[in-house]
């Protein structure tokens, strides 16, 4: 298999009951495909009555489907159906590794919850697939997965930080992994060499685009991930047909971005305190504690920047978001939190928890505002996830009207390392809270992130579009 994480993870224990399962997939699947423009060799098909809509014929022809039926059933696949299709004899095999190479599985997938466990190997990555209701064990490559910290996740690529506070792009399911500029060329690090000319701490300041706030601080290679970077984000660039790198770090929390090929990070002074970004239309936009909406154009030489509103605080909350709709809107989403003033209450497990989440709705032309608080038939995925808005209707193993959401707290996730972390699905419409699965599955460090599964490659000078 290609795919080096889930080849050996995924293997079906019953090659029979799969075929059985897709059989029933395609029965499922014919009335939708018909009112398509078919391939050519489907029709021969049908016109040579080959095919019969039982489940009995169908098990025993299917494996006999011509190759481009085949990519158009598995192309409506999630990622683990559409591996273990792969493994059911060689012509599956063929048809999924076509449709890999030509570029044409496109099919949107579930989130899915990336996590360690300290009973796996350190080099064990699980997905808790929300689809499937169960989860899939992938080894990574070095350095282990668990020594990381997970900061963000785009585009089915996690950003993790290493040992020595440096930053990768990894997928999980195609293993493919990108070293992204070294921390010591951020604004605000400078590196510290020992007598062998190695690197052995850092330096960081505490500058910010409008004043210079305390002296230097020095920190030992692993510690300054604790005070440094938070929240990643990794979009397509569309002007260069690349990826863009944002990150959202201290002091201040701070932004700076990298595109795809440079060798440093380029900060983006003098606006600070960001929470969240989003990318569309080829303009970065990020949110600040204080409501604030600036733009910036990294599409040229020269960054342009600019403030395009402020939505006052009215909230007490602990976390603010940009979310793209699928109608086209942009949502900011306030997240409401109860804290224990640093001690938990007598009997509780957390010393941070989600309570609430209020919503306003921001048109198309950043004119109008309007507090809706229901996303209705749609769903939230919160955290250091790039935050999404999904249509319940086109993922069914969600719920209406409910947000999904991940701890990404930057004291509680850097500093309270070993403690419970504030994980769960909200329901939009009376507030309450419930477990995602119980009994918990992952370890509290590094903090768990959502992630949607992906299958597509970029590499550090090539497309994020490339073929499969």
């Amino acid at each position: 298999m290609e795919t080096c994480s889930l080849s050996s993870i995924m293997r079906l224990q019953d090659l029979a009951m799969y075929r059985r399962k897709l059989s029933s997939l395609v029965v499922r699947s014919l009335p939708r495909l018909l009112l398509g423009f078919l391939p050519s060799s489907l029709w021969k098909f049908f016109r040579d009555e080959h095919f019969h809509l039982t489940k009995t014929k169908m098990v025993s022809t299917l494996p006999e489907l011509p190759q481009d039926i085949l990519m158009v059933i598995f192309a409506a696949l999630e990622i683990p159906d559409l591996v273990r299709a792969g493994s059911v004899c060689s012509s599956w095999h063929s048809a999924y590794a076509e449709l890999r190479t030509l570029g044409q599985y496109k099919q949107r997938q579930t989130p899915s919850l990336a996590y360690t466990s300290e009973s796996d190997p350190d080099d064990v990555l699980s997905l808790y697939s929300l689809a499937e209701k169960k989860s899939y064990k992938l080894t990574l490559p070095q350095p282990p997965i668990r020594s990381r910290y997970f900061i963000g996740s785009s585009h089915g690529w996690l950003v993790t930080v290493d040992e020595r506070s440096e930053m990768h792009l990894l997928n999980p399911i195609t293993c493919e992994q990108i070293a992204l500029p070294s921390v010591t060329t951020i604004e605000h690090v400078k590196p510290i060499f020992d007598e062998y000319g190695d690197v052995c701490k850092y330096e960081m300041s505490w500058h910010t685009g409008l004043c210079g706030l305390r002296n230097p601080t020095l920190f030992t290679l692993a510690e300054l991930r604790d005070r440094l970077q938070w929240k990643a984000f990794v979009f397509p660039d569309t002007s260069t047909g690349s990826y863009i790198v944002v990150l959202i770090h201290n002091p201040q929390a701070q932004i700076s971005f990298a595109k795809a090929g440079d060798d440093k990070w380029t900060w983006l002074p003098p606006h600070l305190l960001f929470e969240d970004c989003t990318y569309k239309d080829g303009i970065l936009y990020a949110v600040n504690t204080m409501g604030e909406f600036h733009a910036f154009d990294l599409s040229g030489c020269v960054v342009t920047t600019k403030t395009i509103m402020r939505i006052p605080e009215h909230y007490d909350c602990n976390g603010r978001y940009i979310v793209q709709t699928p109608w086209g809107s942009l949502l900011q989403v306030f997240r409401i939190v109860h804290d224990h003033d640093l001690e938990p209450e007598p009997g509780a497990s957390e010393y941070w928890n989600t309570t609430g989440i209020k919503i306003c709705e921001i048109d198309a032309l950043w004119n109008k505002i309007k507090v809706i608080n229901c996303v209705r038939d749609h769903v939230l995925f919160l955290g250091h996830n790039l935050s999404q808005c999904l249509s319940a209707d086109e993922f069914p193993a969600l719920k209406a009207n409910h947000s999904y959401f991940t701890d990404d707290n930057f004291l509680w996730t850097a500093g309270y390392k070993n403690n419970h972390r504030d994980m769960g699905i909200l329901n939009l419409d009376d507030n309450s809270t419930e477990e995602l699965v119980s009994p918990q599955l992952w370890s509290n460090l590094p903090a768990p992130v959502w992630i949607t599964p992906d299958l597509r490659k970029i590499n550090a000078m090539g497309s994020m579009s490339q073929q499969l």
